[in-house]
């Protein structure tokens, strides 16, 4: 008898189908060949360690599994167990195939040549049965190895075929991307504390545009979370704003108070520059290019007063792969896209149409739909970006990415980039979760409400901000109603412009009545001229040139804030679209304090 068998093992038994059933599962070769106490200690730390990780996983959500995934201990441990596992399961195999054989051996009475052609047989069986065994092991040992890659370059850019190192960007948009030489100034040390997980979280996320060797940052969205509320709001500053100020330090020094060229191209001007602004260390390792991205946190931190803690960055190009990757994504379009001068090929361009109404969309279409800027504002871009983002994250299928993994890992590899630290992506997926989308507080700074448009610029066409009103919607973003907010957005985007002239003699009643106005997205001005209101005993407001079909909401707005109904006047020579001239009975009428 065997040792560890308490009956003698059943003769006459095959060692291939031994070897088979405990590729199934260890110790179950053991147990059909009546080795049981044998096949129970191969089978006891498999089941012991699979119940251990079962009861851990019921306790996870996918997010907390996947936060755990990008950790280099799960990673590095991953690999040892898988390693380990290969070892046992190819010693539960060949120990039951040789109790087998053994026993064979002693109850055979075949001819030594077919003896022969059975062992031959028995160990090509059993080879065939480690090989299939192997193969799932090398398939986990390959992906593991493919997601230590892929969060290496994604976290510090240091992982073995990165592809995401920009090297010296190319022409900006302005002479200033031309980057100075450096003001000898001490390094900066204005990094900011890492997130505590308690206060309100910013994030900045970029799209870059990487042609001709260039890195323009084309879109810039802060997403900022409130962990109390679970309220998250998204600020778009478009790629043409220029005079951003500069925030106090060495950089300031050399640029002056403001930054003259557009914002998109200030990463290209800061990159090269540790002394301005610091490098950032990820995972022990410097991130390729950090005072780029440490310079841009500061500068669009400065704009809207809050602390951008991280940034998230990936480029047009692997966009599109990623989207793919995800299986496509749905996008409900509110207005037809129409850009007679889209970029679809190199040097050539043509008509981009999509229509309205629900759409699935491939990477390249989503891309298409993200950037066009032609017969389109500003304001029309930034939202259609925020609501591509809004869209995968609410689609975001693990099911329909597992087939596509070499693509996603390989597009994120060349594309993706982050400060973010690793230890804090499970907390920041967990908070991802439980935000509600459908609350989302969506703000983008165009003109004419927070910044003037001047195409006659040396400069080119630019965006001139207003900063007290991006700080003031920033600083109330997540006090203010969400249906005024939508609301005084959507009359915003009308970019109707308005004066408001004193006809009452009241002291200061224009210049109140116009804040009033500009608090519920009017852009309006109080000139100090004098009107005629010969006629007038009271509110009178003016509609030219076709305003009242341009602009309804605004049309509808005022009309419930005074109670009279608009005149229309033609008028070529009036340069603005409404005129409300004030009378003594006009209400007194102030915007609220800012919280």
């Amino acid at each position: 008898m065997l040792p560890g068998h308490e009956t003698p093992p059943r003769a006459g038994r095959s060692g291939f189908v031994a070897a088979f059933l405990s590729l199934l599962f260890p110790g179950l070769g053991h147990a059909y060949l009546g080795a049981y106490r044998r096949g129970l200690g191969f089978a006891a730390p498999p089941i012991l360690l699979g119940a251990l990780i079962a009861g851990i996983a019921v306790r996870m959500s996918v997010i907390d599994l996947a936060g755990v995934a990008v950790q280099t201990w799960f990673l590095t441990g991953l690999f040892i167990v898988n390693l380990v596992a290969l070892a046992y399961r190819a010693a539960a195999i060949i120990d039951a195939w040789a109790i087998a054989r053994a026993l064979g051996r002693g109850a055979t009475t075949t001819a030594p040549r077919q003896a022969q052609a059975a062992a031959t047989l028995s160990i090509a069986g059993l080879a065939a049965v480690l090989l299939v065994m192997s193969a799932a092991h090398v398939a986990v040992a390959r992906y593991d190895l493919l997601l230590t890659n892929t969060t290496a370059c994604v976290f510090g850019g240091s992982g073995a075929g990165c592809g995401n190192a920009t090297g010296s960007p190319g022409p900006g948009d302005s002479p200033e991307a031309s980057e100075p030489a450096d003001s000898g100034a001490p390094i900066a040390t204005n990094q900011l504390p890492p997130w505590n997980g308690k206060g309100r979280l910013n994030i900045l996320l970029i799209g870059a545009d990487e042609q001709d060797g260039g890195h323009n940052t084309d879109t810039m969205i802060v997403v900022s979370i409130d962990p109390d509320t679970d309220q998250v709001a998204m600020f778009s500053l478009p790629r043409d704003t220029v005079d951003v100020p500069i925030p106090p330090g060495p950089a300031r020094n050399v640029f002056g108070a403001t930054y003259q060229g557009k914002i998109n191209s200030w990463w290209a001007a800061v990159h090269n520059h540790p002394s301005w602004f610091p490098p950032i260390t990820v995972d022990g390792q410097n991130l390729p290019d950090g005072p780029g991205y440490s310079g841009l946190k500061a500068i669009l931190g400065n704009l809207y007063q809050l602390n951008i803690q991280y940034f998230v960055e990936v480029n047009f190009k692997g966009f599109e792969s990623i989207v793919d990757a995800f299986g496509g994504v749905t996008v409900n379009v509110e207005v037809p896209v129409i850009d007679d001068y889209f970029p679809l090929a190199f040097d050539h361009r043509d008509r981009l149409y999509i229509p309205a109404g629900p759409q699935h969309m491939t990477g390249k279409e989503a891309l298409q739909y993200a950037r066009s800027r032609h017969q389109s504002s500003d304001f029309d871009r930034g939202a259609r970006q925020q609501r591509l983002l809004v869209a995968l994250r609410r689609q975001t299928n693990i099911g329909a990415i597992l087939p596509h993994l070499d693509e996603l890992a390989q597009a994120v590899e060349q594309s993706f980039r982050t400060d973010i630290p690793r230890e804090l992506v499970p907390q920041l997926l967990g908070l991802a979760e439980k935000v509600n989308t459908n609350a989302l507080r969506s703000v983008i700074f165009t003109p004419p409400f927070y910044g003037t448009e001047d195409s006659a610029s040396a400069r080119g066409y630019v965006i001139l901000p207003r900063v007290d009103r991006i700080r003031a919607a920033v600083k109330e973003a997540f006090t203010v109603d969400p249906a005024f907010a939508d609301a005084r957005d959507a009359i915003a985007s009308e970019g109707a412009t308005l004066w408001v002239l004193n006809g009452s003699g009241k002291p200061g009643e224009a210049a109140s009545l116009a804040a009033y106005l500009n608090y519920y997205g009017i852009a309006a001005t109080a000139p100090t001229q004098k009107p005629d209101t010969t006629g007038l005993s009271a509110t009178t407001i003016r509609v030219y040139n076709g305003a009242a079909d341009r602009d309804p909401l605004t049309i509808q707005a005022l009309q419930q804030f005074f109670g009279v109904t608009p005149v229309l006047i033609n008028d070529p020579a009036i340069r603005v679209d409404i005129v409300i001239i004030t009378a003594k009975s006009t209400p007194l009428l102030t915007p609220p304090p800012v919280p």
